[in-house]
């Protein structure tokens, strides 16, 4: 249908191989037939989950995000474990370490590419109902502070752009017109 945007790889080389993040450079031909360095991120997925409660409050995390040098308020997400994990169980350990809450319901929300342009990182986000408090259990080097807050309020801050994590911007917003259109 789109042959004509197509790249097809030549070969291939990884380039660093971390815990997190597997940098590749791989060398294709372009439509044109002219040849081309991608350099891409190799990753094996994500998932997020924005906890609802009764209430119309949601449960958000507070951290340090070093990569950009500030303390965001997000999601609870988290990387899968594997690539063959199941997104959904890493989206109930993630609500469940991050935050301490357990849902009776999860409804995937959306499967979000989250930079096209240099990672194959697909997080899934889902909508956790039905809540239950439990204790936070987070990992030896995750410093986290919750926060419930009205989604009302979390979308003002999206829209003053005091929220800016992409995964966190689609889930409120993704929810905030679900709720409207109850």
């Amino acid at each position: 249908m789109y042959e004509d945007l197509i790249e097809e790889k030549i070969s291939s080389e990884d380039i660093f191989d971390g815990v997190l993040l597997h940098v590749k450079r791989d060398y294709v031909k372009l439509p044109n037939g002219n040849k081309a360095v991608r350099e891409w991120i190799k990753h094996q997925g994500a998932s997020a989950v924005i906890p609802l409660l009764p209430n119309g409050n949601i449960i958000m995390v507070r951290q340090y995000r070093y990569p950009i040098g500030k303390v965001t308020l997000e999601i609870p997400a988290g990387k899968l474990d594997s690539i063959d994990e199941d997104p959904l169980v890493c989206a109930k350990r993630e609500l469940s370490e991050e935050t301490g809450y357990s849902a009776e319901k999860y409804t995937l929300l959306h499967k979000l590419a989250t930079t096209v342009g240099f990672s194959n990182e697909w997080i899934y986000i889902y909508l956790a109902d039905g809540l239950t408090k439990g204790k936070q259990h987070t990992d030896d080097d995750e410093f986290i502070n919750l926060v419930e807050i009205p989604l009302s309020e979390a979308v003002e801050l999206v829209n003053k752009g005091e929220i800016y994590d992409a995964k966190t911007v689609t889930a409120i917003l993704m929810v905030n017109n679900l709720q409207n259109n109850k």
